[in-house]
């Protein structure tokens, strides 16, 4: 089997066949498929491209494309705020513009992602190759007046990920069910017949790929670690935080750091303390340190003015946008069983749902 991976660590740009530089990931990737994707009888190549993505810089002739009228200096990093119009972050213009560049980035990457395809195409394994093109998560620029990552629920634009799947002997279409990308690796190991020897939480894709089942899952989990946790089933989309002062909360890992924080360089998460023990990660044999937060301890960044007592209700159906919650209601009763069912399905630690008020 031949393994490959084109990982952009530099987002360094240099000259391939045009007359204007392109991201080396796709170039690195493309050429990899032109020399050697016609000698294997299986490969994996994975790409791994951090574009799009900030700053929505792009160069010639992508910039600018879509605000031929802005004549100021390119604003390529968007604020990482809460009601940023609102509050004078930004104005209307410049979220525009913010926008426009967006677009920039996404049609230079959209042009290509095409040239990885185009070689592909000439190295004669299209027909048999299939090509998944994914994302880890959204990006707020301006809905509900939200820009960047800011530390609020997940909404659709953040959580509702793109997923385009080409497979071999397949016609193109549509498909509406469920899916999450742990999903993906179980597509994989089942594509090339592999076991995995330890506890997983993927359903493979195969089966609605090929139209043998309509759905593999009831329903996804999504969320940040220390905020809130959001279930859905397809139609309604519920979100629920911690009911009190964000605990019982513990971080399991064996890898302790955390995500430097540009305005904070000095800020570095404590390291394990007594409290810590030598733990397994639930559902595996898996070793790690379990370390336990009470309140007013550090936390993590991403997990800092956790609201408690959040509670969010959609009928995505009828109210894609999530202007509308339904919280409160007699549906709240049956979307709080949906969610126990969710977390107990991955055998999440009794201390979540302790956290959440739904033990």
């Amino acid at each position: 089997t031949g393994l490959a991976h084109a990982y952009d660590t530099s987002r360094t740009w240099f000259r391939a066949e045009e007359d204007f530089p392109g991201p080396r990931t796709m170039t690195v990737a493309a050429d990899w498929l032109s020399r050697h994707a016609a000698h294997h009888d299986r490969f994996l190549l994975v790409v791994d491209e951090f574009d799009p993505h900030e700053p929505f810089d792009t160069p010639a002739p992508w910039a600018g494309r879509y605000d031929p009228d802005w004549d100021a200096p390119p604003i390529i990093w968007p604020p990482y705020a809460v009601d940023g119009v609102a509050r004078g972050v930004l104005t209307e213009r410049e979220g525009r513009h913010l926008r426009a560049n967006y677009g920039s980035k996404l049609s230079m990457i959209d042009h290509w992602f095409g040239r990885v395809l185009d070689a592909l195409e000439r190295s004669g394994r299209r027909d048999d190759t299939a090509v998944i093109v994914c994302t880890d998560h959204g990006h707020y620029l301006g809905e509900r007046d939200l820009w960047g990552k800011p530390g609020v629920p997940v909404y659709a634009p953040m959580g509702h990920l793109p997923l385009l799947v080409s497979w071999p002997g397949v016609a193109p279409g549509r498909c509406d069910a469920l899916t999450t990308t742990v999903d993906l690796h179980a597509t994989l190991a089942d594509l090339f017949d592999v076991t995995i020897a330890h506890r997983t939480h993927g359903r493979s894709l195969i089966p609605l790929l090929t139209g043998a089942e309509s759905s593999v899952r009831e329903a996804v989990l999504a969320g940040y670690w220390g905020r809130e946790v959001l279930v859905s089933d397809g139609h309604r989309t519920y979100i629920r935080g911690p009911a009190g002062d964000n605990a019982p909360l513990s971080m399991w890992s064996n890898r302790w750091s955390t995500m430097p924080i540009p305005a904070l360089p000095d800020l570095r998460l404590p390291r394990p303390d007594d409290r810590a023990r030598l733990d397994r990660m639930p559902g595996s044999t898996v070793p790690v340190l379990r370390q336990p937060f009470a309140p007013g301890d550090l936390l993590p960044f991403w997990a800092f003015d956790t609201p408690p007592g959040t509670r969010l209700l959609y009928d995505v159906d009828d109210d894609p946008g999530q202007e509308h919650d339904l919280s409160g209601t007699a549906l709240e009763v049956e979307l709080v069983e949906l969610l126990r069912a969710a977390l107990d399905d991955v055998e999440a630690p009794a201390e979540q749902l302790v956290r959440l008020g739904v033990a």
